[in-house]
């Protein structure tokens, strides 16, 4: 399955992310987009991933990505400071995939029934669905 990781700002969610899927799921496919050079360097600390940068690079990658994980601001325009550009919540809110949205507070955006937790235990959380999808994905129950 092609997982796509997007954040942006100083990408420490996309790294993070990054890190523990390749651990965990050592045989997926995992590209990683940032925003910005920033968060896109400190992407690729994490080995095993593939990176690119900026908005076409970003709207590439959702039409090829199985899955999309990334801060809950991927999908509104203007978010994350200003770096996601209407383009690119488009691309990511109309892409097939499978996304799976870490709801941080930074971004603006509450989802009710969502408390709020330290980021290790979302992205925690976010690998547990990634897992639930991959294995779904496997026994054909989704595509």
């Amino acid at each position: 399955m092609k997982i796509l990781i997007i954040d942006g700002q100083g990408g420490n969610i996309g790294r993070s992310l990054a890190e523990k899927i390749t651990a965990a799921f050592p045989g997926e496919e995992i590209t990683a987009v940032g925003t910005n050079s920033a968060a896109t360097a400190n992407m690729l600390k994490a080995s095993g991933i593939r990176a690119a940068t900026g908005e076409n690079a970003l709207k590439v990658a959702c039409k090829k990505a199985g899955v999309i994980i990334g801060p809950i601001g991927i999908i509104a325009a203007d978010s994350l400071m200003g770096e996601v550009t209407a383009e690119m919540a488009a691309a990511v809110g109309s892409s097939d995939a499978v996304k799976i949205l870490i709801p941080m507070a930074q971004c603006g955006i509450f989802v009710a029934g969502v408390r709020e937790a330290g980021a290790s235990k979302l992205i925690e959380d976010a690998l547990e669905i990634l897992r639930t999808v991959i294995d779904a994905s496997q026994k054909g129950i989704i595509s």
